[in-house]
């Protein structure tokens, strides 16, 4: 038979790990219709959770995906998220170019802004995109974990 201490700590754990599942941030990115990039932004809880600017994961996505709209105007048709997530940490928004010419939009997240950005310069060096790499966002963002 299971204790009603068994039953809160189990209700509690389970809490825990689904909250953890929605918070943080998003970054956004919209194409052209030649599947040219045509604008990125993000959207980020600057403050801890409870705090006003606050959103969950899914809500970071509407809202970056909202500024993304705004912004691409009638240039983007197609729209997506680039990258999110529910933890706090830094981030950087990184761009570079590979052999052809064609940009690349990359995101690096870590424990500090100096991780964020050896991660991202790394995503694009692995991806070939080495022609004038450059961080074009940091930012940091509070996720569940912020409590």
């Amino acid at each position: 038979m299971t204790s009603d201490k068994q039953v809160s700590a189990l209700i509690f754990v389970t809490l825990c790990i689904a909250g953890r599942a929605f918070a943080g941030d998003a970054v956004a990115i919209g194409y052209n219709k030649d599947g040219v990039w045509t604008s990125v932004t993000y959207y980020c809880s600057s403050k801890p959770k409870g705090a006003k600017d606050y959103k969950t994961e899914n809500e970071a996505r509407e809202e970056a995906l909202h500024d993304l709209r705004k912004r691409g105007g009638d240039q983007a048709t197609r729209f997506e998220i680039l990258s999110s997530t529910d933890a706090t940490g830094f981030v950087a928004v990184g761009r570079g170019k590979d052999k052809s010419g064609k940009d690349l939009n990359v995101v690096g997240r870590g424990e500090s802004q100096k991780k964020a950005d050896t991660k991202a310069f790394e995503q694009l060096k692995a991806s070939g995109a080495t022609k004038d790499p450059k961080i074009v966002y940091r930012y940091h963002s509070y996720g569940t974990d912020s409590e």
